[in-house]
């Protein structure tokens, strides 16, 4: 489904992205870990279209997609929940979840926020609450289903679990994998690195700009370096 191949990024005249190689198959769910700074996050937003590409092709359905516009994304099946949530905090969480239909009109919209609300039902209870109001976790869980309203293929999430509690992180992995078995693919980055693994078919380690190492969720999890080093085993 997603290809991408010598992915390199600048933030001005440092490059952060060093040529990255991956892909995701139709129905995965792939993790990117590694530790802060390791250019998960940019690469999402290269993927997105929000942050400039400087080489490589990103692939996606088999349509070249590295200089498509970023708002045209979406309307491909690409979808982006970012780093830090990044909900309108001066709208209601319904008017959140309608934004993230915006390319849409059509009656389906509606069963598209229902199930949203049977994802998160406390989202249901405060649909007319400004999301500035919301919990970090509700925030989140916000964040995904804005998302989804989308009608995403693909679906971008970046460090959903980040400072939530343990419940809640429970509680968004148990969606993602939920979304596995409605047909979503998922390309997820996460510092969490056991729980993103524990809910992945596959998954990426990068460090510093490249992926240093790849395979089967389990075969990382295994992995003395892996466990040593973002485990804590």
């Amino acid at each position: 489904m997603l290809t991408v191949q010598e992915l390199r990024s600048c933030y001005g005249r440092i490059e952060v992205l060093h040529g990255i190689d991956l892909h995701v198959n139709s129905g995965e769910i792939v993790a990117v870990v590694g530790a802060n700074g390791a250019g998960k996050t940019t690469l999402l937003r290269c993927l997105s279209g929000v942050q400039p590409v400087s080489a490589g092709t990103i692939t996606f359905r088999g349509e070249n997609l590295t200089t498509v516009a970023a708002h045209l994304r979406i309307g491909r099946g690409l979808a982006h929940s970012p780093e830090g949530r990044q909900v309108f905090t001066n709208l209601s969480v319904e008017e959140n979840l309608r934004l993230g239909a915006y390319i849409f009109d059509d009656d389906r919209v509606e069963k598209d926020m229902e199930d949203a609300f049977q994802m998160f039902p406390i989202l249901k209870e405060k649909r007319n609450v400004m999301a500035g109001g919301l919990s970090g976790g509700q925030q989140q869980m916000l964040a995904i289903t804005r998302a989804l309203m989308g009608r995403p293929s693909c679906l971008l999430l970046d460090e959903p679990s980040m400072g939530l509690a343990p419940i809640i992180v429970q509680q968004i992995f148990d969606v993602i994998r939920e979304l596995k078995s409605l047909g979503v693919t998922v390309l997820l980055v996460e510092q969490n690195a056991y729980g993103a693994l524990n809910i992945s078919d596959r998954g990426y380690v990068m460090e510093t700009g490249t992926v240093t190492l790849d395979g089967t969720a389990e075969s990382l999890i295994a992995d003395e370096r892996v466990r040593s080093a973002y485990l804590g085993m």
